[in-house]
């Protein structure tokens, strides 16, 4: 059982700062822990890609009014549970590109690299928090060399081919997360269009 599966706040926060600031030796413990889809997303993708939508649908209701807290709401839960599948299209595409790049084909180390490469990623949504600071997301492309790191010792590629196998993954992830913001966004949209249009019908009726 690797030392998030069982749910354990201090085992989760304990990862979270050793991808981050130890991510070489890091990768190396990950590579050999025992782990389970289920526990991986109960223990760590379920928990940290929750902050971004949470932290959006607060920026947004607390800033951008209540009126649009509802749809805001809706396009939050959608966001997350695309992202949640995102995740596991990501970790299907890294396991299918691996005999490309020299490496070994392994479904749950594609997913251990999925989840912990993207760890900056999902805490940088902390900053949607205050729209104004929105721009510090950018410190989520932390997640690249993450991800660097980890696939050749996890799918073990070639260290030379890692940079390559980097690119194709995250271009694939660029396109996943791409989809999901253009259908967040639409839902979003309609809904703030709609509550506009409303508001204009009950002040036009007093």
């Amino acid at each position: 059982m690797s030392v998030v599966d069982g749910g354990s706040s201090s085992g989760l926060v304990q990862r979270v700062q050793d991808i981050l600031l130890r991510p070489t030796p890091t990768w190396d413990a990950i590579a050999v822990e025992p782990a389970t889809v289920k526990g991986l997303y109960t223990g760590y993708i379920m928990i940290l890609a929750a902050i971004g939508p949470v932290c959006q649908f607060l920026g947004a209701t607390l800033f951008g009014g209540f009126l649009f807290a509802p749809f805001t709401l809706v396009g939050a839960v959608v966001g997350y549970a695309l992202s949640l599948a995102g995740i596991y299209v990501m970790a299907l595409v890294i396991d299918a590109l691996a005999p490309s790049f020299g490496g070994e084909k392994n479904q749950i180390q594609a997913l251990k690299v999925a989840a912990y490469g993207s760890t900056a990623m999902w805490l940088a949504g902390v900053f949607s928090l205050v729209p104004m600071l929105g721009f510090l997301g950018i410190l989520g492309l932390y997640s690249l060399y993450l991800l660097y790191l980890g696939l050749p010792r996890l799918m073990k590629a070639p260290a030379d081919k890692a940079i390559g196998y980097t690119v194709v993954v995250v271009i694939a992830m660029l396109v996943v997360y791409a989809l999901i913001g253009m259908i967040v966004g639409s839902i979003i949209a309609m809904g703030a269009l709609g509550a506009v249009g409303a508001a204009a019908l009950a002040g036009g009726l007093n």
